[in-house]
């Protein structure tokens, strides 16, 4: 299923993004960069990684975190863990992540 909507940033107080079960390194690539362009008026924002087993979500967000560091603004960012576990009922794994721009 394919959802297309519109919004304006400036309406958001904490943009949210999710990263699929099966997205390959080119979506985290795509994610980093889109992430960092909203982090230019928002302090932060925060993201879902999901995946089929529970390592999926842990090894989404090293990789994610190991892309934005190799980015100028890598030094700048912090890394805050949030709620992670399975959905009930369900094979899918998830773990939380806020990311904050630092003033540094």
């Amino acid at each position: 299923m394919r959802l297309e909507y519109g919004f304006d940033l400036t309406t958001i107080k904490v943009p949210r993004f999710s990263v699929e079960a099966d997205e390959s390194i080119g979506k985290l690539f795509t994610l980093a960069t889109l992430m960092l362009n909203v982090m230019e008026n928002r302090p932060h924002v925060e993201l879902v990684f999901h995946g089929l087993n529970s390592e999926d979500p842990e090894r989404k967000i090293e990789s994610f975190q190991e892309i934005l560091e190799m980015s100028g603004e890598g030094g700048k960012l912090t890394y805050a863990m949030g709620n992670g576990g399975q959905v009930t009922g369900s094979s899918v794994y998830f773990r939380w992540l806020t990311v904050t721009l630092n003033d540094a």
